[in-house]
This record gives C-alpha cells, structure tokens and sequence, in this order.
C-alpha cells in the first residue's frame, strides 16, 4: 500500500502516450488560403452537378408522383360521392315507385274520389240505358271529287282522260 502514496513534493512527470501523440501529429492546421489559390478540378466540379441534378430529378419525380396521388385521391372522393348520391337517389325512386304503385289501387282511387271529389257510386235510378238502331253510321261522299285542270301536266290530263271516260 505504501506505493500509492507519494511523499515528495514535486509532481511526478507523466510519460507521453503514443496515442495521443498521433493523434496530434494527424492534425493540421490549415491556414485559410485565397479563393484564387484554391482551385477545384473539372472532374469534382462535374461531379457536384451530376449530384446536383440527379437530386432535382428524383425530386421533380417525387413531386410529380405525389402531385398524381393528390388527383387520384380527389377523383376517388369524388367517385365516392356519386355513388352515395346514386344510393340515395335509388332509395328515393323506389319509394316513390312504391307510392305510385298504392295510389293506383283501385280502392284508394275510389276513396280518394269520395274524399275529395265528392264523387258517390251510381245507383239503379241514376241508369240509363239507351237503345240505338243498327244501322250504318257511315255516310258515303255525295259530292264528287274533281280535280281543276288547270293544275294538272300534260300526262296526267291523258291518263286522266283514259281511265275517267
């Protein structure tokens, strides 16, 4: 136990650690040095619009594909819209199908006709029955037709001449 305790009164000298030593060997200051003096070579300049622009691609095709989506779901939306409409419309039609169909009956004919018309049922006194003659109601032309000459064609005046005589 006696060696970790130090008696003296001067600090004891710590030996330098390789590692640390590399590490700072590794270091470099860099001086900022003029634009003029750095110069970048055509082939990172290129690079860095090649990544540049491969960038902007893939975001344009990112906000093309998201501006499609956005369409899609409105025209969805829509369509579902419509659909809800159409159901609804449906339900309205066969109902009122259904109400055509119950003031078509003859009772509510009837009574309806009662009801509102003031309409009442014939009775044997309120018959009348007539007789008529059996013969024909259709008379026949007294009167000749006759057609102006005037108004007629050289050929129809012959034909005309042939068949009337």
């Amino acid at each position: 136990m006696g060696a970790r305790y130090q008696y003296e009164t001067s600090p004891r000298k710590l030996e330098p650690n390789d590692r640390r030593e590399k590490k700072r060997q590794n270091i470099k200051v860099v001086k900022d040095l003029p634009k003029q003096d750095v110069q970048i070579s055509k082939e990172q300049k290129m690079k860095h619009r090649k990544a540049t622009l491969l960038v902007l691609a893939i975001f344009a095709v990112l906000l093309t594909i998201s501006y499609r989506n956005t369409q899609i779901n409105e025209r969805f939306n829509e369509m579902q819209d419509l659909k809800t409409q159409l159901a609804s419309l449906q339900k309205e039609n066969e109902q009122l199908q259904v109400s055509i169909e119950n003031s078509l009956n003859f009772s509510n004919i009837e009574k309806q006709a009662k009801e509102k018309l003031g309409m009442q049922k014939l009775t044997n006194k309120q018959t009348v029955y007539v007789s008529l003659p059996k013969k024909d109601y259709i008379e026949s032309a007294t009167e000749k037709v006759q057609i102006s000459e005037d108004n007629q064609n050289w050929f129809e005046k012959i034909v005309d001449r042939i068949f009337n005589r």
